[in-house]
């Protein structure tokens, strides 16, 4: 017999959320795949729709609350889609009076989605309950998925052509703190061994009072059609194909941790060692990656972007984007753009960088010889900063800086910040060579994107536009000081993104 068998339905949800409640150093908490916290604390939430599989597991939530001396909440939020949406609410509202559970609820409203209703109302749903559970404390939040919501859930991921991860299903708790918003609560899923029907059969026995929602009858939806359409065939066909399908989902699930694992290993050993300590900003090294197989590769890219919360590409993308960058020339300064970002690649390491928005002090190519866009003209007065929102950053004066320039003449100086035009020259220091700032930039390793967006400052033209500073280089010994304590130190800082 199966082991769900072996238990009433009470008996079952009590055994899952032991587990989920359990703190990860526990013994109990045998379930490889199960991602607990440290403890989640005297305080439980239900996230309450009203409908049938929430309010049985409401009902069964206070049992288990009152069992165990925790305090219980229930959390709706009104989407307002519907046009019973307020008489849901009130119904939730009244239930948990009559029960005394502590109820709260947020109204939510919907803006035209890219993403679709489906998927924009369940990002605002689960902020909405992320927040709630902030407010009022709570590390643990319930939620009604069941066994045939797994089996949903599966067959729609392998309908989309999902791999290990999508076909993992879903897990029996999780944090989810970009859904939810809040890093330290745990979504656990009690109900996911039991069927729908055993819900129903719950809710007739305890005489459990639910609200019907109208849109779970519309075959438009994905989920829907499945559930109205594909589920009862497959019922007949195959009986008890659910469980089956949760059994797969399992070996899923596992066989996507030893990816991830082997992902993560692969991640560390690629990593350029210069940035290594550095996650956020870290680059991969690709001769490394040319060792690897392709599959290989992709596993840990798909890693890679999971680490920086970067959405996940399709397998064609990353195809595409592997050949290109890993197969192209040494020298070859190559971009792909993904959704979220750009994947760059120089001297032969993979950078992922933002997308950076124009800069209204940056020349475009195209208006070359027709506009004349002229550099900004300044003076310093003694400021320890000016911000210059046009070149995307902050000029710094550092007094007593190792190296600078002498206060009392750059203050008499008309100055100017521009980004280069090419040809510009700078001599580091007395015992070096002037050199083109192509080849600083190339000798500090500076990425060419970078360089675009670095802006030199140099005397204004009446003075003779000589450059004094060139951010990502620094300045030019010929107008440096050996006046200590007069010494006025330039330094850049771009704004961040």
């Amino acid at each position: 017999m199966r082991r769900s068998q072996l238990f009433s339905l009470p008996d079952t949800f009590a055994l899952a959320l032991d587990t989920a409640r359990a703190p990860a150093s526990s013994p109990d908490a045998t379930d490889p795949g199960l991602k607990t916290s440290t403890g989640t604390g005297d305080a439980i939430a239900v996230a309450f729709s009203g409908g049938l599989d929430s309010s049985a597991l409401l009902h069964l939530a206070l049992a288990y609350a009152r069992m165990h001396d925790l305090a219980l909440f229930a959390f709706h939020v009104h989407h307002g889609i519907s046009p019973n949406a307020d008489a849901w609410a009130a119904h939730c509202r009244a239930s948990c009076a009559a029960l005394g559970v502590t109820f709260d609820e947020r109204r939510v409203s919907l803006s035209k989605p890219k993403s679709g209703v489906e998927a924009a109302a369940r990002k605002l749903r689960y902020a909405a309950l992320g927040d709630m559970c902030r407010i009022h404390a709570v590390r643990l939040l319930l939620t009604a998925h069941h066994l045939d919501d797994q089996a949903e859930t599966v067959l729609l991921q392998l309908l989309r052509g999902s791999g290990s991860a999508g076909l993992s299903g879903m897990e029996a708790a999780n944090s989810a703190p970009d859904l939810l918003g809040n890093p330290d609560l745990v979504m656990a899923r009690p109900l996911l061994p039991v069927t729908r029907g055993a819900l129903e059969d719950y809710v007739v026995a305890n005489d459990v009072h639910y609200c019907d929602d109208e849109s779970n009858l519309d075959p438009r939806y994905a989920r829907n059609a499945l559930r109205l359409q594909v589920m009862p065939a497959l019922a007949q066909a195959f009986p008890g194909f659910q469980e089956r399908f949760a059994r797969s989902a399992a070996h899923a699930q596992s066989a996507q941790r030893m990816l991830t694992e082997l992902a993560a290993q692969d991640l560390a050993g690629c990593l350029s060692a210069d940035t290594s300590g550095d996650l956020d900003n870290a680059t991969v090294d690709v001769a490394k990656l040319r060792t690897m197989s392709l599959d290989r590769v992709q596993n840990l890219l798909r890693h890679w972007f999971g680490t920086r919360g970067l959405r996940m590409p399709s397998t064609a993308w990353l195809a595409e984007m592997v050949t290109q960058l890993i197969e192209a020339r040494h020298d070859a300064q190559l971009l792909v753009t993904h959704p979220d970002c750009h994947i760059r690649r120089h001297r032969d390491r993979l950078y992922i960088t933002p997308k950076l928005g124009e800069l209204a002090g940056l020349r475009d190519p195209d208006d070359e010889g027709i506009f004349v866009k002229y550099a900004c003209q300044f003076r310093w007065q003694g400021e320890a900063s000016i911000d210059f929102p046009d070149y995307g950053g902050t000029l710094y004066f550092d007094a007593g800086a190792e190296q600078g320039f002498d206060a009392a003449w750059l203050r008499q100086q008309a100055l100017q910040i521009d980004f280069r035009k090419g040809g510009e020259r700078l001599k580091p220091a007395a015992n070096r060579p002037t050199r083109s700032l192509k080849y600083h930039y190339q000798a500090c390793n500076v990425p060419a994107w970078e360089r675009t967006r670095l802006p030199i400052v140099s005397l204004s033209a009446g003075a003779g536009t000589a450059l004094l500073f060139a951010a990502g280089i620094g300045m030019d010994c010929r107008h440096l000081t050996a006046d200590h304590a007069a010494r006025i130190g330039l330094r850049w800082q771009s704004d961040p993104v």
